[in-house]
């Protein structure tokens, strides 16, 4: 298994060197087609001294400015990526998060920096993560480069974590060190069970990778630490939550891997 077609998104609002410098060693890395998407769309309403309005011609500027910074970013795209790489560019006048849902379809990864709250012009990592049905690499704040040396899988028997799994196989097939490790409560020797069955179906696939069980209740916070604490560059994890009237709700650890910017974090659903 590879990644045969990698999206990266360019925030419009940042600079996209960092985002795009990463995305174009993972194409090297894994032999893939890179596509560049940028997306910003006009917010519908407009402040005014009388209050939030239609303004037909105030739109029409805003979508000017967003063509123009679209173009510049395309410029940028095919300065930084170089010809020796299968690459194309798409952009769109809308929000990103739906931007990048309709390119999903087509993506085997979706690589893009942390989000952010104006969803006309950031891209919502939750919404994205949950409905692109795709693995999302969220980078770490303005990292240029992911060598995924050492991959901590956080792990928990469920869906989602094994949809992670299997999603991350390419980094955790290129990776120095693969630790699996776990929070979940219980009978501990059902968990030692499970995280032996990981190993095992990791094995098969030509990974090593050691077990670990992380002591206390499942928390964000705990996990993070224990990343950093083996020097992990990149964590895997199942994302879990459900949309209701349009909101989406997480679980305590979900929360603070979407926070987390310090540590690049593979995330499926």
């Amino acid at each position: 298994m590879s990644y045969k077609t990698i999206v990266v998104n360019l925030a419009i609002d940042a600079s996209p060197a960092p985002i795009v410098k990463l995305a174009t060693e993972l194409a090297q890395r894994f032999e893939a087609h890179l596509v560049g998407l940028a997306a910003a769309d006009v917010p519908p309403l407009v402040s005014t001294g009388e209050g939030l309005v239609y303004e037909g011609e105030v739109m029409q500027i805003q979508r000017l400015e967003i063509e123009k910074r679209l173009a510049e970013l395309r410029d940028n795209f095919d300065k930084l990526v170089p010809g020796s790489i299968s690459s194309e560019w798409t952009q769109y006048i809308c929000g990103p998060t739906r931007a990048l849902g309709l390119v999903a379809r087509s993506a085997d990864l979706i690589v893009t920096a942390d989000g952010g709250e104006d969803v006309f012009r950031a891209v919502d990592i939750a919404s994205l993560v949950l409905g692109a049905g795709r693995p999302v690499l969220v980078a770490a704040g303005n990292a240029e480069h992911l060598l995924g040396k050492t991959v901590l899988v956080a792990w928990k028997d469920s869906r989602e974590a094994r949809r992670a799994l299997s999603d991350s196989l390419p980094f955790l097939a290129k990776a120095n060190e693969v630790v699996i490790a776990t929070m979940e409560g219980g009978s501990g020797e059902d968990v030692r069970n499970s995280l032996a069955d990981v190993a095992v179906f990791l094995e098969q696939h030509g990974i090593m990778a050691r077990t670990e069980m992380i002591a206390g209740d499942a928390d964000g916070d705990r996990l993070v630490a224990f990343a950093r604490s083996i020097h992990a560059d990149l964590i895997v994890s199942g994302a879990y939550g459900h949309s209701r009237l349009r909101e989406w709700a997480f679980g305590g650890v979900t929360r603070s891997l979407i926070r987390e910017s310090g540590i690049s974090r593979l995330l499926s659903n």
